[in-house]
């Protein structure tokens, strides 16, 4: 029986979770969507399981519904607690979802009171008076202030949550977090005696989040992004272990497939590219040419002309096949296309690929982007994945179980877009080869207005 259920509102994001259970000592597995009855025979030996969903920006009913049958199956297999994990940035609008999805999973869990905190301050996010800093800057200074679906215009959280919640909102700041857990659970014993009924929490150090942990250790309900995930392992008597993240040895050859525009991302497969990886970029003129052609018809003739490019390369080593671009760059594909259309061509074909690559024989796979993940995800058909050695703060190994894949599975990394070092792509296969990760955690970027899960 599972210890601790965790329900993701991302791909990506599902990942950064189990990354951080996993270094904290936690065998954790995650599972793509809500999983039939037939799955709980392979979560049995697991102290976490993490269930990612895609419900971050669809319509607030259907994130409720998803995350409520994600809940059912998880307390089905013996979970104590349960973690509602969201992005580091707080993505989210007026109607949702995070407000809308806590309060459903406290209202069936029937739990009067939770915390709330996005702080992961190994990546840069860190919570101050009840403000959420990216690097050196608030939130609506960052790049989130222009993302197309949830532009997060206002750093005051407590704020921001209470806009999408009927319960009223309060703060346990840095002074309580710093006091150490039992101060932590007298604001809280506070807070619910004036009817609060959720708590923003401070964070700005991971010593600060092994405090919030432990404060926490009797809640029904947690919910933050990946970072409160260090401090919840010790409460189930666990410690970090190399065995949490020793996965089956990796086979086969290796690609990488990016479709994040993020800056980091970029600075990824430039410096992959100038160290002499072969690299193949997908054309977004091929996809916009001939308005008569369907969308369809074009992303697989696209697809086939990077895979019969890729094929008699795979054998030399790593290939990377991407449609990283300039915002110009994308900008003119969206002109021609329209933003979604091209959107969901280029997707097509980085998932046409991954797919047409494991079946070249790649086994090791690097998917950069959240949405190109959860669309490589989708096409390789995996259902499991163990959480294995982390090669960067919020990005972990994995191995996909249930994908289809004769012989050995899948080892397979999903980076968000905006994680990762410049060198994260040939890095990523040395902590695969030497089986366990023994870099020290790097120093957030402070001052970075990039954003990322």
């Amino acid at each position: 029986m599972i210890r601790l259920g965790c329900i993701a509102d991302d791909f990506t994001g599902a990942t950064d979770l189990a990354n951080n259970l996993v270094r904290g000592g936690m065998r954790t597995l995650q599972v793509i969507g809500v999983p039939d009855a037939a799955a709980a025979d392979g979560v049995r030996d697991m102290d976490a399981v993490v269930v990612a969903l895609k419900s971050r920006t669809t319509p607030a009913e259907d994130a409720v519904e998803q995350s409520l049958r994600a809940l059912r199956w998880l307390r089905a297999q013996g979970a104590s607690q349960i973690y509602f994990k969201y992005c580091s940035t707080f993505d989210s609008t007026p109607r949702g979802n995070i407000g809308p999805v806590a309060e459903a999973l406290m209202d069936a869990l029937g739990t009067d009171f939770t915390v709330a905190t996005p702080a992961f301050p190994d990546n840069g996010r860190t919570v101050f008076k009840g403000h959420l800093f990216v690097g050196d800057v608030l939130l609506h200074e960052s790049g989130m202030r222009d993302h197309p679906l949830t532009p997060m215009t206002d750093a005051n959280l407590v704020r921001v949550l209470q806009a999408q919640s009927r319960r009223q909102v309060g703060l346990i700041d840095y002074r309580a977090v710093a006091a150490g857990a039992p101060a932590v659970r007298a604001r809280i014993d506070a807070l619910r005696a004036a009817g609060v009924g959720m708590a923003i929490v401070d964070a700005v150090s991971n010593g600060d989040l092994l405090r919030l942990g432990e404060a926490v250790r009797d809640l029904p309900l947690v919910t933050g992004g990946s970072g409160l995930a260090l401090g919840l392992p010790a409460n189930f008597g666990l410690r970090p272990s190399p065995t949490a993240e020793r996965l089956p040895p990796a086979q086969g050859m290796r690609a990488i497939v990016s479709g994040s525009c993020s800056q980091a991302t970029l600075r990824q497969v430039r410096h992959y590219i100038d160290a002499g990886g072969a690299a193949m970029a997908v054309d977004p003129a091929r996809l916009a040419q001939g308005a008569e052609a369907s969308a369809a018809d074009a992303s697989a003739a696209e697809a086939q002309r990077v895979l019969e490019w890729a094929r008699p390369r795979l054998a030399d080593g790593p290939v990377l096949v991407y449609s990283s671009a300039s915002p110009e760059a994308v900008r003119q594909t969206q002109d021609i296309l329209g933003a979604e259309q091209a959107g969901a061509r280029v997707e097509s074909v980085l998932a046409q690929v991954a797919r047409g690559l494991a079946q070249a024989g790649v086994r090791q796979m690097i998917v950069a982007g959240g949405e190109t993940s959860g669309a490589c995800v989708q096409a390789l058909g995996l259902s499991q994945l163990q959480i294995g050695p982390q090669i960067d703060p919020g990005v972990p190994w994995c191995h996909a179980r249930g994908n289809g894949a004769s012989g050995p599975g899948l080892h397979v990394a999903l980076k968000s877009g905006n994680f990762g070092g410049d060198d994260f792509f040939s890095r990523a296969y040395a902590v695969l080869d030497a089986g366990i990760d023994h870099r020290e955690a790097p120093e957030p970027r402070r001052g970075t207005r990039e954003t990322g899960c």
